[in-house]
């Protein structure tokens, strides 16, 4: 087989050579004088001969036959298996469970430890919490921002826990007074429970888990951006940062943001950060910029806030460019550093 696919070769270059094309029918291969064949097969590398039936001798470079043996062996299921054998995982972070007794169920956490944590044992990171953090959900790319970001100097490292989903429209929406809003799945209302799941059963874990500081953000786009926003409003003291992006305050006729002026009026003081970021379609809705009127008019004193308007974006592609320019604003490196 070899010695034919190489006679073909050969005709294609005498071919070129001449320039006119011969047809390799009807050719047949000489045997070799015995011996001879081993002989050149330990030939250095110069050039082997290849006799055609009408006794014309055309040179080829040993290194043709080389590659059209390794080729040959290549194509060999044993080769294909001792090329598959040398594939590993690729690793990109950790992952564990929880089994919350507040939910009632097992929950995944996803973690994405940025450069240098594992490699110096006394650094001690700030936390960076999101719901949607399935691997098959926000985590990946939010990670991808993260690592980047850290990389290229233009964020401080965090480390980022995803937590991801089981019945998300349950944990992530309060209680609503709408039919429609009931009607989008099996059970609603749950985002008080599942505060209290981050709060007495996640947040402990990771400083078990984790070297940790006392600082901790959130990030959460629609409904995610509307349990941000809850979490904002009701129970402030649970993150120092919160962002939310395309936030679904449409949820329970606004009455979130109905609410908003008077809780916030309720805290003199208030040392919270709040990044919200709308796309054209949220814009169109227009609860956030109620919610970014009622903070301008009854912010408490302390309070940090941003409303980042982005009518070129549709909410199904705001999440990233919007997660970049919060994180490039919130957490720049020390100006020290």
């Amino acid at each position: 087989m070899l010695a034919d696919t190489a006679s073909a070769c050969a005709s294609r270059e005498q071919a070129a050579t001449t320039g006119s094309m011969h047809s390799t029918t009807g050719w047949k291969r000489k045997r070799l004088p015995s011996g001879q064949e081993d002989e050149i097969a330990n030939r250095p590398i110069e050039t082997i001969r290849i006799y055609s039936g009408d006794n014309g001798v055309i040179k080829f470079r040993w290194l043709t036959v080389a590659i059209l043996l390794w080729g040959l062996l290549m194509t060999t299921p044993g080769a294909r298996a001792s090329t598959a054998d040398k594939t590993v995982p690729l690793v990109m972070g950790e992952t564990f469970t929880i089994a919350s007794k507040i939910l009632g169920e097992t929950r995944r956490i996803n973690v994405y430890l940025p450069p240098g944590y594992a490699e110096s044992p006394a650094v001690r990171l700030p936390v960076l919490y999101m719901p949607d953090g399935g691997m098959a959900e926000d985590f990946l790319h939010v990670a991808g921002l993260v690592q980047v970001s850290v990389g290229n100097g233009t964020m401080r490292p965090f480390l980022l826990v995803g937590i991801e989903n089981t019945e998300r429209r349950r944990d992530m929406t309060g209680p609503t007074e709408n039919e429609n809003d009931k009607k989008i799945a099996p059970r609603v209302g749950g985002s008080g429970a599942f505060r209290k799941f981050i709060r007495d059963e996640l947040m402990p874990q990771v400083k078990n888990r984790y070297r940790t500081t006392g600082e901790t953000a959130i990030v959460g786009e629609s409904f995610a951006g509307l349990f941000v926003v809850e979490t904002f409003l009701v129970e402030p003291d649970l993150f120092d940062t919160y962002i939310a992006l395309d936030p679904s305050l449409w949820w329970n006729d606004q009455k979130l943001v109905e609410d908003a002026g008077e809780r916030l009026r309720a805290r003199p003081k208030l040392a919270k950060t709040l990044y919200l970021a709308s796309s054209g379609d949220d814009l169109r809705i227009g609860a956030t910029q109620r919610l970014a009127d009622a903070l301008g008019k009854d912010a408490p004193p302390g309070v940090r806030w941003h409303y980042e308007r982005m009518p070129d974006e549709k909410h199904s592609t705001i999440y990233h460019p919007a997660a970049l320019k919060a994180f490039r604003a919130l957490f720049k490196p020390n100006a020290s550093k």
